[in-house]
């Protein structure tokens, strides 16, 4: 019988994060294929919305871009009419990055020892991961 755990996205990915205007962008880039799998099941707009939601008003764009093992959301009103008018510290969207990052999953441990033991890719066929 499988068990599942609760994990931070950051133990299957890494982020980049910008902001334009009142709305904020992120890259998700899984380690390898296997994560990849649990997070284009796991990292979906209503999860995303509920994590951010003490301070995001607006929606939740996502798209998957598997041949990158990635994905992209962009989070509108995240910056409270942009980052020059918003009271927040840290309101860039580059401070966003770890706060995705600290989002919780449910992944079995099956599929989450799967993850941890496939090599890393790089992001391009042929080109290894940086240590």
């Amino acid at each position: 019988m499988s068990t599942t755990r609760r994990i931070p996205l950051v133990q299957l990915a890494h982020a980049r994060s910008g902001d334009k205007a009142d709305w904020v962008d992120f890259g998700l880039f899984a380690w390898n294929e296997a994560g990849y799998r649990i997070l284009e099941r796991e990292v979906t707009a209503a999860k995303v919305q509920a994590h951010f939601s003490p301070w995001l008003p607006g929606q939740v764009d996502v798209w998957q871009l598997p041949h990158i093992l990635a994905i992209k959301l962009v989070l509108h009103g995240a910056l409270q009419g942009g980052g020059a008018r918003n009271l927040r510290l840290d309101n860039l969207g580059k401070a966003m990055g770890a706060a995705l990052l600290r989002m919780e999953i449910e992944v079995s441990d099956e599929e989450f020892e799967q993850a941890q033991k496939s090599p890393r890719r790089g992001w391009w066929p042929g080109v290894p991961p940086r240590p």
